[in-house]
């Protein structure tokens, strides 16, 4: 044999080319399609519902259905739920639930009008409005953390407590703020853009943001394990009553930010801003598939139940029937979903 048919002894058996060699055998389950899908399999079955709803619209009323002013309508609206429903799904995650919300709406929202009604520039009165969102978080968080209370009954009592608090200040009166609309906080979130609601780009920049809060960063994995077993969170070292307090801050920012938003949108500030949202957003994280028994949640289901939950009522008036079927099928569309999500996921707790 000649020297340079031998092989090198001293080369690794590995790197020896092996003529009927076969690829490393992969299971199906292991596809990257696959893997998409059992991962958000909640969001994929949420969007499933809604296609299969604006369909059954779509061939109700074509014409209605096909022309861009429904659109842009419920666009200009939906931007408020999103503020909402995506800290919600924190809360709900971390085994909570804050029914507090629509009046925090109000309560941040009055100030962001009394600043700018004083002649002050908007931007400092959104920044009011979201401190004052911030500490009505964070007391709705000690009462429910370190008051040891219901956070259903805690925020349930804080609701009435802000919004009669409200009522009491303003003896029911609404402010008007004329000048909101010249000023360039109201140009930047509150106009269109090629006929776009620009405040869909930044609930939509939001929504993003959130999710990679949720699922990429170490707070999103705290509350999902505080959410699943307080008591390993706490041997795992982490502090559960901050994280707790802090979802709850979560709301009362995100609350802020959507009573600022329908403040500008309608140049006016109502003493029952807020009111008309609380069962169409917890409708819309549920629907979005974050279950109640908390560990597990999603933000991206949560904001596709916020656009489903949307065009319910809009959807059912376009497509010719009265706006008495509207909770019929409010409670036809959660009903459906909740069914789907608990056939298409394990219950943990």
């Amino acid at each position: 044999m000649s020297k340079t048919m031998e092989p090198d002894l001293h080369e690794p058996a590995a790197s020896i080319p092996r003529p009927n060699s076969q690829k490393e055998w992969k299971h199906p389950s292991d596809h990257w399609m696959r893997g998409f899908i059992l991962d958000n399999r909640a969001s994929l079955g949420t969007l499933g519902v809604f296609i299969i709803m604006m369909a059954v619209f779509l061939i109700a009323n074509p014409i209605v259905f096909t022309t861009w002013y429904l659109y842009s309508s419920v666009l200009t609206t939906l931007p408020v739920a999103l503020f909402v429903v995506v800290p919600l799904v924190f809360v709900v995650t971390c085994g909570e639930i804050d029914l507090s919300f629509p009046a925090t709406m109000g309560f941040a929202s009055w100030v962001f009008a009394v600043v700018v009604q004083a002649g002050y520039d908007p931007f400092l009165g959104i920044a009011a409005a979201v401190l004052t969102g911030t500490l009505l978080g964070f007391l709705v968080g000690s009462l429910v953390v370190y008051g040891g209370l219901s956070s259903l009954i805690a925020t349930l009592g804080m609701n009435f407590l802000l919004r009669g608090l409200i009522q009491i200040i303003n003896e029911g009166k609404s402010t008007a703020l004329t000048g909101l609309a010249d000023s360039s906080a109201y140009k930047i979130f509150s106009s269109q853009v090629w006929g776009i609601p620009v405040q869909i780009f930044w609930a939509l920049a939001f929504v993003v943001l959130s999710a990679m809060l949720y699922n990429r960063h170490r707070f999103g994995a705290q509350v999902r394990v505080v959410g699943d077993n307080p008591d390993s969170a706490q041997q795992m070292g982490i502090d559960v009553k901050r994280v707790r307090v802090k979802v709850f801050v979560f709301v009362g920012i995100g609350a802020a930010i959507a009573g600022t938003f329908s403040v500008m949108i309608n140049s006016t500030w109502w003493p029952t801003a807020g009111d008309g949202y609380l069962l169409p957003v917890l409708a819309s994280v549920f629907v979005g598939g974050t279950p109640t028994w908390g560990g597990i949640g999603t933000v991206a289901g949560g904001a596709i139940g916020a656009v489903t939950v949307s065009f319910i009522q809009t959807g059912v008036v376009a497509a010719g029937l009265s706006g008495f079927y509207v909770q019929f099928f409010n409670g036809l569309i959660i009903i459906l979903s909740l069914l789907g999500h608990k056939w298409n996921q394990a219950r943990y707790r």
